[in-house]
Parts: C-alpha cells; structure tokens; sequence
C-alpha cells in the first residue's frame, strides 16, 4: 500500500463525506458558519490539500457533516467504516462491539467463522444467529 500523506487521506474522506451528504463546497462553508464565500474557498483550500486543517475547524467540519471527527482523519475505507459503525451504535453497544472486535482479532478462526456466516443466504444466516442467541442464553 502507498504512502498517502494525512492531510491527503484528510481530503479524500472530506470529499467523500461532501459528496454523500449532497452538499457544494460552498453549502458546507456555510454550515460551519463561515459563511458561503469564504466556506467556498475554505472547504476547496482543504480538498486541494493547500490548507491544513485545525482541531476547530476540524470539530465544526465534522458536525456540519454530521461525521465523528475520526472518520475524517481514517487511514483506510475500512477503519473509515468502522468509526462510523462504532458512532451510531450507543455506549453500551460500542463496549460490546469494541470487545467483540478484540476477540475477533485474537482469534482468526472465529474471525473466519463469523465471516463465513455473514456471507450465508439470508434464510440460513437467521439459522446461524438463532443457534448462536441460544447458545449464548445456554452459557449464563
């Protein structure tokens, strides 16, 4: 894999995100309360890599897009996915999620596993699920 610089991954995920919520530069400017003209340069500064971002503008860029800042400073579509993921889950979803990541990473066949029955047909993947429910329910 390339090395790609932070402020370029920075500006991928910035279009990205941009463009999936629909909005011009200019729009998302004036989100941030910069108002349209200087959001317009501001926002095409970041996007062209000419400007470097701060953590406040950073923290306003985030919430005008509606996106942890995280996302925005992900090394990979992977990782991007993932804070965004973690995010819209609640605190004691995103415990759970962060200790089932840990043991999904300590242990490559259960990592396989899971994989293999997310990839099932839907029908036999409601199988798998209610199997495992069970289990789990077994184990308390």
């Amino acid at each position: 894999m390339p090395d790609i610089s932070v402020r370029a991954l920075f500006a991928a995920r910035l279009i990205q995100a941009r463009q999936l919520r629909g909005l011009s530069q200019r729009a998302l400017g004036d989100r941030m309360g910069l108002g349209k003209e200087k959001g317009s340069s501001r926002i095409n500064r970041y996007e062209r890599q000419v400007t470097a971002i701060g953590f406040e503008s950073l923290e306003k860029l985030a919430e005008a897009l509606d996106v942890p800042a995280a996302y925005l400073l992900a090394e990979s579509a992977a990782v991007a996915d993932a804070i965004l993921e973690l995010a819209n889950a609640n605190q004691r979803q995103q415990a759970s999620l962060v200790l089932a990541l840990k043991g999904l990473s300590a242990d490559p066949a259960l990592t396989k596993a899971l994989l293999g029955v997310l990839q099932l047909p839907k029908l036999e993947q409601e199988k798998a699920k209610k199997a495992l429910l069970a289990f789990a329910e077994n184990q308390k």
